[in-house]
């Protein structure tokens, strides 16, 4: 064979090699199922983000990480407190149907839930696709065997077990320290909302070069009260916003420097890659606690509410080139969807009962229909306002009935024309209340055969 012929053939039977190689590991990267990470905050009222409208704020880098994520601009938690909607969140069902109507506490009297041992968890179904699972913040969900978070999927877990912290530096609950890693106590040294963002970032460069997908849980314990920032951010604050009120300005430093938190975690997605193949979800768990200062903006109510203020919550959602950034839907969305929403991604097929929907369609800026439904809240609580008794919310597209105490009358919304929830409608000869007041019966019948508590 010619020289010049036999050189030319073998450089170009190099560049087909290399050319196939790369097309061959491309297509493995775009088939291998994305990561995901949920960012899931602690109170985190609905105007309590610059930008969402809060003026004696500054939150860049969530703001940011909005602008390049979908909003969900119809987003709502499960429940008005903590465990109801951490368990809708982690296995797609209505959380009285998993046994969690109401918080979980330490205190046996003073306990209205109990995860169902046979209730499904996504880190267990997403195993099926080869994910790794880490959960670093807070649980919620149990403080014994069988309801762990590595019993219940988790490979990794360091974080907080119980329901809050009395004090963000010693991480004590009523005097019990129920900081983990896995299975062992911890004692760690700083700031809950600071040691969680490095546990996340640890945990994100240990993952920067491994072929499996991961789903990362990062449920931080701020800014639920007790409101603790930082000295110097609030000394940031107080400089800045003169004549603020002190305990709003302790929020608002509260939440900025949960804001700078979140940006060290999404600034290591960036610096490792990971944000190429990474679906990212932010929100928080219910509304925000008026009495700590905390703002929803002009929604009515506040958490342990039903009405707007304490179940409508901020909603960002980015996953890079396959999300439009600056997107915003507003279909109805509740965090039960995300688990949907998340096995989708993965590529999971559902094979157990839940309650949510895939909200993927939405996502991509496919025509969704999520409204056709109806969708219920609610709450267990015991002291003299609640009397160990639940009381409950119900909607069908934009029509609401509610309570906020067990003893309260039924309220009738349409949130549509009044999202304020201002005038109560009458009920009179009124077919969709009817229909949600039947609906919501049935509901209740249902997860009346769900124990709520431990049986010995």
């Amino acid at each position: 064979m010619n020289y010049r012929i036999y050189l030319t053939l073998s450089i170009y039977l190099l560049f087909l090699s290399c050319n196939t190689s790369t097309t061959s590991s491309k297509l493995e990267s775009e088939n291998r199922p994305p990561n995901i990470v949920c960012i899931f905050v602690d109170d985190l009222g609905f105007g309590d983000l610059s930008c969402q409208g809060a003026t004696d704020m500054q939150t860049p880098h969530i703001d940011n990480f909005a602008s390049e994520s979908m909003s969900c601009t119809n987003f709502y938690a499960n429940c008005t407190v903590c465990s109801p909607s951490r368990a809708s969140l982690l296995t797609g069902r209505y959380p009285d149907l998993v046994g969690v109507p109401g918080v979980i506490r330490q205190i046996e009297q003073n306990n209205w839930g109990y995860l169902d041992p046979n209730a499904v968890l996504l880190p267990e179904v997403l195993k099926t696709k080869g994910y790794e699972s880490a959960l670093i913040g807070k649980w919620h969900l149990g403080l014994e065997s069988p309801n762990t978070p590595n019993e219940k999927g988790f490979d990794l877990f360091r974080g907080f077990l119980g329901d809050m912290m009395e004090d963000y530096w010693n991480h004590r609950r009523g005097g019990i320290n129920w900081m983990r890693h896995n299975e062992q106590e911890i004692d760690p040294v700083g700031h809950a909302t600071d040691l969680f963002t490095d546990w996340s970032i640890e945990y994100l460069e240990d993952r920067k070069t491994d072929e499996d997908p991961f789903y990362l849980y990062l449920a931080y314990n701020a800014p639920h009260f007790p409101i603790q920032p930082p000295q110097e951010w609030l000394d940031k604050v107080l400089t800045r916003e003169k004549g603020i009120n002190h305990d709003r300005a302790k929020n608002v430093a509260f939440i900025e420097h949960l804001d700078h938190s979140i940006g060290r975690v999404l600034e290591k997605l960036e610096s490792t890659g990971l944000v190429d193949n990474t679906l990212i979800v932010f929100t928080s768990d219910n509304g925000g606690a008026l009495r700590f200062a905390q703002s929803n903006g002009d929604l009515r109510g506040g958490k342990q509410d039903h009405y707007e203020g304490g179940i409508k919550v901020p909603a960002f959602i980015k996953w890079k080139d396959r999300i439009k950034p600056g997107s915003r839907t507003d279909n109805l969305g509740l965090h039960m969807d995300l688990f949907n929403t998340f096995c989708d991604v993965a590529g999971v097929d559902i094979k157990h009962d839940v309650d949510g929907i895939s909200l993927l369609p939405s996502l991509l800026g496919e025509d969704q229909i999520t409204d056709d439904r109806v969708v219920y809240w609610v709450r267990r609580e015991g002291g003299n306002r609640y009397g160990g008794q639940a009381y409950y919310a119900a909607r069908y597209r934009d029509h609401k009935i509610l309570q906020n105490t067990p003893y309260d009358s039924i309220e009738y919304y349409n949130i549509g024309v009044d999202q304020y929830e201002t005038t109560s409608l009458s009920t009179a000869d009124d077919p969709i209340y009817d229909t949600l007041r039947f609906e919501l019966r049935q509901h209740i019948r249902k997860s009346g055969s769900i124990p709520w508590q431990r049986s010995e």
